[in-house]
């Protein structure tokens, strides 16, 4: 049998270059090609979409994790980049998380196994 392995996802929008430009700052400040925007091997397709509104009313539904080596590092970029908490960093019994959203209101989470 076989498992597929993730390799992308597509973000729908209303406002691509906004949310593209918003990713780059938050999560991958060094990159700077156009198209798929690479975060660590994993792909972040962002499209112009008419079959979505400018807000996702359901946030909570998916969440876009990221697992980190260095939470500190991480938690300074995004609060340089002005990322929006959601849930403040918090350390518990797994490891340490911490709960932000995107311009859309897509959430999105870094965490630090232990």
């Amino acid at each position: 049998m076989i498992t597929p392995k993730p390799g992308s996802i597509l973000l729908g929008t209303t406002r691509p270059e906004e949310l593209r430009d918003w990713y780059r700052k938050a999560l991958a400040p060094a990159y700077k090609g156009e198209g798929p925007i690479d975060l660590g091997g994993f792909l972040l397709v962002i499209d112009q979409r008419d079959d979505v509104g400018p807000n996702n009313d359901e946030p909570g539904r998916m969440i876009l994790n990221f697992h980190v080596d260095d939470f500190d590092a991480v938690e300074s970029q995004l609060r340089a980049a002005g990322v929006d908490w959601l849930v403040p960093v918090e350390d518990r019994p797994s490891g340490r998380f911490g709960t932000f959203a995107d311009p859309d209101g897509n959430y999105l989470q870094i965490i630090q196994f232990k």
